[in-house]
């Protein structure tokens, strides 16, 4: 992650005993009012001159002592920061503004909290100076809107969850216990405007991630560390109860800064375009980049290689001939890498020997002839297991990368063990790609050969993916960093007509939907899930999937109502691509999409939209070429569960 610094003005007011403390964003919008009012730390958010949150008592809870408790401010520094900088892996934008107001408050009680006010968000983080090592227990977070809004949520069902339960929405209010807790992010949603507050974390380093909850009768949310659990560290059996909670939740050094705690204030268009997560993040670990490549992925699981026809003399399975058609078919569309998953091993904790109908070897050596790497499906305890040798071994074989499954847990053990494991991989050059996985909290910005998490309920869950939960993903999970989704289904139907079932995989929403989310969802490994047999009888939309990359230089965000409908623009290059797709509520949605973002002259578009029959028969859908200029206006129908998608270059 290379970063400019354009400009630093330096502002400093220390004062012996200041009692409010205010923070503008750079254009002014933005304001926090921190105080110590009553011998604890808050603050307050307002748009515009209007109140929007607050945030009370401000603690970090010590074995010994609460942080932030009876505290007064002792000193203000403040700066006012424009800076730039390139992400390794450009998930969203090639180039990312950073423009902020930072104050780092020195507190009573050897402390310091740091915020940052930024034209779109607001952000704060303790600063540790402790002399030993410490326990924490827990920090306090009770945040709570000015005025009624809803909520959006994943909830978990307990301490230990792999993230990938549907979206609840309700009035913040109506969030009681009996709703559980949720995983980061969460969003709250004025019920008057198009303003959301997108709540989540970052620079999440040798800690344990928060997890939020309703406080119903205060219309207000809270939060709490995930614990600390004995012996954890050995834990497989997910069915296995353990009650063994250590009496702390993060053991850890005193002197250091803990996570970024930020609060994305903006409307829908806004979320989708801004970069919190990636702004707060910790710098690039790595010297050297280069050999990082993102891209796309032939995937055999969700198909469950269901191959057939004239060329498919063979049974197909975790065997040498089923992954050679798979890379042959890769190598056909340019597409980077094949994953062999789940069963490709001898066994689910062995990592070094293919099963008996594999030869592990021969497919490496054929995918280098056809220039498409592998990447292996492994558990995490195998990977634990074998740390010190796995990613070695690989590189020595050719292996590309690994896809890591199961961790399903964000207590600060398995915290560590993501850092541990990305930076042991990264020494071997190998991507990886972490399933069963938390959302991300800028380790792969870190760590760039992070490619993606999962944390989001994909297309894996087949007919429990529907269009009415996935379009909450760019606005939530997607706000905050690469999601493993695994789009690309050929066999498209509308909720009501789906029948699922083996052999023949299908998806709910219209082949114009599908392919829109590769446009929309944002990971370094974007999947092709179905069938190379299903993606060769369509090979107008596979060669058009295919030109889709996974990196972009460009994003804007054209229209958006936060989990209704969204319209997006990005550019790779030279090359606009822009998509749009909608949920269940209407039964036609009608656009117009302008393209002044094109440059001056003519330019080629090849357009997918929903065909006329789309609103019963998904499959139903258009193809046309044609030439535009940035004078032209797009108009756009997608049926419900539809969407539309096009490449213009």
């Amino acid at each position: 992650m290379k970063q400019l610094i354009l400009l630093v003005a330096l502002a400093f007011g220390l004062t012996a005993q200041a009692k409010d403390v205010k923070v503008a964003s750079p254009n002014g919008k933005i304001a926090v009012n921190i105080n110590d009012n009553g011998g604890s730390l808050s603050y307050s958010a307002s748009l515009n001159g209007k109140t929007l949150f607050n945030q009370t008592a401000l603690e970090v809870i010590l074995k010994n002592k609460t942080l932030g408790e009876k505290t007064k401010i002792a000193g203000v520094k403040t700066q006012n920061i424009r800076s730039e900088f390139t992400p390794v892996v450009a998930f969203k934008q090639g180039t990312i503004k950073n423009d902020y107001t930072s104050a780092v408050l020195s507190m009573k009680g050897n402390f310091k909290v740091e915020f940052r006010v930024f034209d779109n968000a607001v952000a704060y983080r303790f600063i540790l100076n402790e002399k030993d090592s410490i326990n924490i227990v827990d920090e306090t977070f009770n945040l709570k809107p000015t005025e009624e809004m809803g909520v959006h949520f994943q909830p978990t069902g307990g301490w230990g969850t792999g993230s990938e339960s549907e979206y609840i929405h309700c009035l913040l209010k109506e969030w009681k216990h009996e709703h559980d807790m949720s995983v980061l992010p969460v969003v709250l949603s004025s019920t008057k405007e198009d303003l959301h507050l997108l709540i989540s974390e970052s620079d999440l380093t040798d800690y344990s991630g928060l997890y939020l909850r309703g406080n119903g009768e205060k219309d207000a949310l809270s939060g709490n560390l995930v614990p600390y659990y004995k012996n954890w560290e050995l834990f497989w059996d997910r069915g296995t109860k353990i009650n063994e909670l250590a009496d702390y939740a993060v053991r850890t050094i005193g002197k250091r800064s803990l996570p970024w705690r930020y609060v994305v204030i903006s409307d829908s268009k806004g979320i989708l375009e801004q970069t919190l997560t990636a702004q707060l993040a910790g710098k690039c670990e790595l010297k050297d980049t280069g050999w990082i490549k993102p891209g796309q992925v032939s995937w055999d699981w969700w198909n469950h290689k269901s191959l057939y026809g004239p060329d498919v003399n063979f049974k197909p399975g975790c065997n040498t001939d089923t992954y050679k058609y798979y890379i042959d078919f890769a190598s056909k569309y340019g597409i980077k890498y094949i994953i062999m998953d789940e069963g490709w091993a001898k066994g689910t904790f062995e990592p070094f020997q293919a099963n008996p109908n594999l030869d592990l070897q021969e497919c490496i050596r054929y995918g280098k002839e056809k220039g498409v790497g592998i990447i292996l499906w492994l558990t995490w305890i195998c990977v634990e297991r074998n740390l010190d040798t796995i990613f070695k071994t690989y590189e020595e074989w050719g292996i590309a990368g690994t896809k890591i499954d199961f961790m399903d847990r964000q207590d600060q053990w398995m915290i560590n063990w993501y850092e541990r494991t990305i930076k042991e991989a990264a020494k071997y050059h190998m991507i990886v790609d972490f399933h069963g996985a938390m959302k991300p909290a800028g380790l792969e910005y870190r760590y760039p050969n992070l490619m993606a998490y999962e944390g989001v309920r994909g297309l894996e869950q087949m007919s429990g993916c529907r269009p009415d939960n996935t379009l909450y993903i760019p606005f939530m999970r997607n706000a905050v960093g690469p999601a493993d989704f695994t789009p690309g289904a050929m066999i498209n139907t509308q909720p009501e007509y789906d029948k699922w079932s083996d052999p023949n995989c299908s998806a709910v929403g219209t082949r114009a939907y599908s392919m829109a989310l590769f446009t929309i969802l944002e990971t370094g490994t974007q999947m092709l899930a179905d069938s190379p047999t299903q993606y060769y009888k369509n090979p107008e939309c596979t060669k058009f999937l295919a030109e889709v990359p996974v990196t972009w230089d460009e994003t804007r965000a054209i229209e958006a109502q936060f989990g209704e409908y969204l319209i997006i623009a990005k550019r790779h290059g030279k090359k606009w691509f822009v998509a749009g797709i909608t949920n269940n509520k209407e039964k036609t949605r009608h656009f117009h999409v302008p393209l002044n973002f094109l440059s001056a002259g003519s330019h080629k578009m090849t357009l997918v939209t929903d065909g006329f029959n789309a609103a019963d028969q998904a499959m139903d859908y258009r193809m046309e070429n044609s030439e535009v200029t940035n004078a032209d206006v797009l108009d756009i129908t997608m049926v419900r569960n539809g969407g539309f998608t096009a490449i213009i270059e």
